[in-house]
């Protein structure tokens, strides 16, 4: 969490940035992102509390043609177990889940992970849309979606279905974007989504509901 006296931070006493989402019982939290979203995630993602409730689902734009290191780098810096999804792998709380290069990730009911090679979807396989809606289906208002930087539209519309079916969702501030095109198409999409910066998002992951570890 940033401190008070950081850019972005809150003042002591006050309520964080976004502080209506981090006081949600959600089920999943799913993050999109393509160009610049990983210095983001290195933000975010370290600041997840151990024995979050809810699980993680990641999708990036990543090249089909080489091996994801995504979650050897981030287990070394989450407090959460990491991994790359499998197919048809159960969805477990407190669980930090990336999705592979090549394929799409899907929340199917279980509730379970699923990979597909269905066509590319704004011209990426994996999709944040394509995650984003099957989360939102699955989740409801249980589901928190989070947009971040990207050079095209995709996770706009799969961020509208998780708005439409009463879910929560933040979106990196453009500003502090390396590409905005990504945040801004969503927030032209949702306008109610609460636009922060990383520093912002991660003081809202740190005060995520956490669970009684054994």
């Amino acid at each position: 969490m940033p401190r008070a006296d950081t850019p972005g931070a809150a003042a002591p006493g006050a309520a964080a940035p976004g502080a209506d989402a981090s006081a949600g019982a959600w089920d999943a939290i799913v993050i999109g992102g393509s160009s610049g979203a990983i210095d983001a995630l290195s933000i975010l993602l370290p600041a997840l509390p151990a024995g979050l409730q809810a699980a993680v689902i990641v999708v990036l734009h990543l090249p089909s043609d080489r091996r994801s290191l995504l979650s050897d780098i981030f287990s070394y810096r989450c407090a959460l177990p990491v991994q790359e999804a499998q197919d048809q792998q159960p969805i477990q709380p407190g669980h930090v889940y990336f999705g592979p290069p090549g394929y799409h990730l899907l929340v199917d009911r279980g509730p379970r992970l699923a990979l597909s090679i269905d066509p590319p979807v704004h011209f990426s396989r994996p999709s944040i849309d394509v995650l984003f809606q099957s989360a939102a289906d699955c989740y409801g208002e249980r589901l928190l979606g989070v947009l971040l930087s990207g050079a095209n539209e995709d996770g706009a519309e799969g961020l509208a279905a998780i708005d439409a079916a009463g879910g929560h969702t933040l979106v990196q501030a453009p500003a502090s974007a390396a590409a905005p095109a990504m945040p801004d198409a969503a927030l032209a999409l949702v306008p109610a989504a609460r636009a922060l910066t990383p520093d912002e998002l991660a003081a809202v992951f740190a005060q995520l509901p956490t669970r009684r570890l054994p």
